[in-house]
């Protein structure tokens, strides 16, 4: 009883100090967006944001931002490592198959990515959706390197804590397979409640299906599900200008936040 209430607790501080606290801003963002004047579905919200005027100092913010997320990385692994190899076993992480890791999460992003797409696009015309600016970000030589960095630390932070590290210590916690999966996809919908109720159904729905592959064999395997997230990632932060200009009245609106 007591290794499950210190599990329990190490728990929270994890997603206390990670996704779990932005999941709480997320649902304190929609009710903010939900009580403004303006609809929802006129609203913008900026998922990449400039964070100073002067090109250097955005450059240095994004980069230290990108590298304050991954702590709670660090600290899931330094949890969960075993003396054993794989070492990160646990969290799904090994070098055993790289390729077909590789191959596996890239055949994913595309089904999935047009699955999200799909519920991006009902939720914008049912107006419960929010604009989405990939990025306001100035052009400098290092917008696209750091947008892709962005991408990285996203999927990394994510599918390593929310699939590998939330599914062994919930499995600890003697929660079944579904609970697991719900309860991670429940987290997942809701950090990204920022950006309306669209973005809820989708990532919960990514969420369910990830769960539910990653607990299909005994041989749990994470990389492919950073992969397939780098790679919706990486499309949406970079070929999403070219969209938004397209389809303005779709991917973006006059911001409002």
């Amino acid at each position: 009883m007591i290794v499950k209430k210190r599990i329990l607790a190490e728990v929270v501080i994890v997603l206390g100090l990670s996704l779990g606290m932005s999941a709480l801003y997320s649902i304190v963002t929609l009710i903010n967006r939900a009580t403004l004047e303006t609809p929802i579905g006129q609203q913008t919200a900026t998922i990449v944001p400039s964070r100073d005027s002067r090109a250097i100092f955005d450059l240095l913010y994004q980069l230290l931002g990108i590298a304050s997320d991954l702590v709670p990385v660090a600290l899931v692994c330094f949890l969960l490592w075993s003396t054993a190899k794989p070492h990160l076993g646990r969290l799904g992480i090994d070098a055993k198959h790289p390729v077909r890791d590789g191959l596996l999460g890239l055949g994913l992003a595309l089904p999935i990515g047009i699955a999200g797409l799909g519920i991006f696009l009902a939720g914008r015309a049912l107006g419960i959706g929010v604009g989405i600016t990939a990025s306001n970000l100035t052009e400098q030589w290092w917008t696209i390197p750091v947008l892709l960095l962005t991408a990285a630390r996203a999927a990394i932070q994510e599918e390593v804590i929310m699939i590998g590290y939330l599914f062994a210590r919930l499995g600890d916690l003697g929660v079944g397979r579904w609970g697991t999966i719900l309860i991670s996809a429940t987290i997942r919908g809701t950090y990204h409640l920022y950006q309306g109720y669209g973005a809820l159904v989708a990532n919960f729905a990514m969420g369910v299906v990830f769960g539910w592959l990653y607990t299909r064999g005994t041989e749990r395997r994470v990389i492919p599900f950073v992969v397939t997230h780098f790679a919706i990632d990486a499309v949406v932060f970079v070929g999403a200008p070219a969209a938004a200009n397209a389809w303005p009245e779709l991917f973006a609106t006059t911001p409002t936040d």
